[in-house]
């Protein structure tokens, strides 16, 4: 079994502090009095501006660290992440994480003699190839400090977050399909064009086709230079939900998804 990338373990060891109830989790505007009984440090983090859109993505993180007693605390080491957010699939209800993480360090600044650090011009974006299907456009920014630097410790973890508002412009798919009715072994062809906003290239944009509730899609493709796809399946016996999604590469590109007018005789009568 692979062992988990340091920025994996940091996002790990975030989400069980919260879920222990280990550490207070300020917002970017606490105070330090609002430091939890006996807790050592009080951590903030912030972001200038608060919001990002398709031609501005970056911020300023900035952020302070004070003792229980509010004095400021120099010379603590300070690890930054920006996570993605994604929601997580899961059509059965059952009790797993509704979100999946993709974190990014950023950096460990050490605060100032007043207790402050920062880090200046933070690309808030997608990095990797990765797909952005399901992607939430309110990316976190977290701030971690570990008193021993053992995250198997996190009872000595001392965590604070924010959000990032990364506003995307609105996308649409067309679609046409060569038959609305369909039985157990039919071919069902659909082709269609995304059509992204002025000025960004639709090329790659992935299409994903689902057909059966309980999968998020059975087959998937990328667009052309132009915009068009084609895209096809076997239809299975058991197929009852026909629909398209879209996910752009470009963070600031939401995707979008249309539900495909497609019925299934060989489905038992209701």
């Amino acid at each position: 079994m692979p062992s988990k990338t340091l920025t994996t373990r940091l996002a790990a060891t975030a989400a069980l502090l919260l879920a222990a109830g280990a550490l207070a989790t300020p917002s970017a505007a606490a105070k330090p009095a609002d430091a939890a009984p006996g807790e050592a440090y009080v951590l903030t983090v912030s972001t200038s501006p608060a919001s990002t859109d398709y031609d501005n993505r970056r911020v300023d993180v900035t952020g302070t660290v004070t003792k229980a007693d509010g004095t400021p605390a120099p010379n603590i080491p300070v690890t930054l992440q920006e996570v993605v957010r994604f929601t997580t699939w899961n059509p059965w209800g059952d009790p797993i994480d509704p979100t999946y993480y993709e974190p990014r360090d950023l950096g460990t600044p050490v605060s100032d003699a007043d207790g402050e650090f920062t880090v200046p011009d933070v690309d808030i974006d997608h990095v990797g190839d990765s797909s952005l299907l399901n992607v939430q456009h309110d990316v976190q920014i977290t701030a971690l400090y570990d008193e021993d630097g053992d995250l198997n410790t996190p009872q000595d973890g001392h965590f604070a977050d924010t959000t990032v508002a990364a506003d995307a412009k609105s996308s649409s798919v067309s679609y046409t399909v060569n038959r609305k009715k369909v039985k157990a072994g039919d071919v069902l062809v659909v082709q269609g064009k995304v059509t992204l906003p002025e000025g960004v290239e639709p090329e790659g944009t992935e299409v994903f086709l689902q057909t059966y509730w309980e999968g998020q899609y059975r087959v998937k493709t990328t667009t052309e230079d132009d915009g068009f796809f084609v895209m096809s399946v076997r239809v299975r016996g058991y197929d009852d939900t026909f629909a398209l999604r879209t996910a752009p590469r470009d963070l600031y590109v939401a995707g979008t998804e249309r539900t495909l007018p497609i019925t299934n005789t060989s489905l038992p009568r209701t």
